[in-house]
């Protein structure tokens, strides 16, 4: 059965630190697709997930998270021979920060040859990262042509910024991330990426810049702030809820997966907007991307409270 939401991109394994300036790591499973996929998972919606993993240990336990998600998985290669990129989180005062072991991965190999275009087409929303075309060459073509398919099908395609400047130039991140929003029908674009890729300062001139650009609905996400939610008829900034956060890896895509499952259940952005900040919220009271990501039933009561 096609799956309503179909999340391409890059699983790597996790090592997050839970007491800083101590070598003290919680193993988990992150990637922020996979995240976005479990978030939509947990609240309600039919999910699969595309790409690569290698055929090791990190790989195989991906599948097994998954499958346990009820998140489809017939679609997702296991590649013998290639590793599962890796990635260690530390905190530290003004933050967390993110150290990688990704190059050669499985995922990085991926290209545009290994792409299951019938379940692309069967889709409702395909949802896509920048991340995933920032880790080699062959993975952003993919991507572009993920897309492509994606919109001759007529499914909705979704974008998520996830500008990280270490794997490339800003220059060419802003090319390329822009051109995608453009095709892109939902923009999930976090404020600080925006306005490094858009050159906007406030969130409503980058709506702005998106909506002009060609998508249709944009969720800008401003931290603790909340959201800005925007179509060309309506703009509404949607606020967050009040927890007692411990860790923000993968917030963002929580309320990915969040937002779009909300959507296709209810079509209303602004809705989907204020449920996503909540389940967001929710998602830094523990260690970790996917352990502390909640279900529907959680982010329905905090949203009551």
């Amino acid at each position: 059965m096609p799956s309503d939401i179909l999340c391409f991109g890059e699983a790597l394994g996790e090592f997050n630190q839970t007491v800083p300036r101590e070598p003290t790591y919680l193993f988990g499973y992150g990637g922020d697709t996979s995240n976005c996929a479990i978030a939509a998972a947990r609240s309600g919606a039919s999910v699969g997930v595309i790409g690569a993993v290698g055929d090791d240990t990190f790989g195989r336990g991906f599948f097994d998270l998954w499958r346990s998600e009820g998140i489809d998985t017939s679609a997702m290669a296991l590649v013998e021979g290639a590793d599962t990129g890796l990635y260690f989180v530390t905190h530290e005062p003004d933050g967390h920060i993110f150290t990688y072991r990704r190059a050669g991965s499985a995922a990085a190999r991926f290209t545009a040859d290994d792409l299951p275009l019938e379940a692309i087409r069967q889709a409702r929303v395909l949802h896509v990262s920048g991340i995933s075309q920032a880790i080699s060459a062959n993975a952003s073509e993919a991507v572009r042509e993920a897309m492509r398919n994606a919109r001759e099908a007529g499914v909705t395609i979704s974008y998520d910024t996830n500008l990280r400047l270490r794997l490339w130039p800003l220059e060419r991140a802003q090319v390329v991330t822009n051109a995608a929003m453009a095709e892109a029908d939902i923009a999930l674009p976090g404020l600080d990426d925006a306005r490094q890729l858009t050159g906007r300062d406030t969130p409503d001139a980058i709506c702005d810049f998106y909506l002009e650009g060609g998508s249709a609905i944009v969720a800008l996400t401003l931290g603790r702030d909340g959201a800005l939610i925007a179509t060309s008829e309506r703009r509404e900034r949607v606020p967050s809820i009040t927890v007692q956060s411990m860790d923000a890896t993968g917030a963002g895509d929580c309320f990915d997966g969040a937002f779009l499952a909300e959507w296709l259940a209810t079509g209303d952005p602004f809705r989907a907007g204020r449920y996503a900040c909540a389940a967001a919220a929710l998602s830094t009271t523990g260690f970790g991307a996917v352990t502390p990501l909640p279900r529907r039933a959680d982010v329905l009561a905090a949203m009551d409270r």
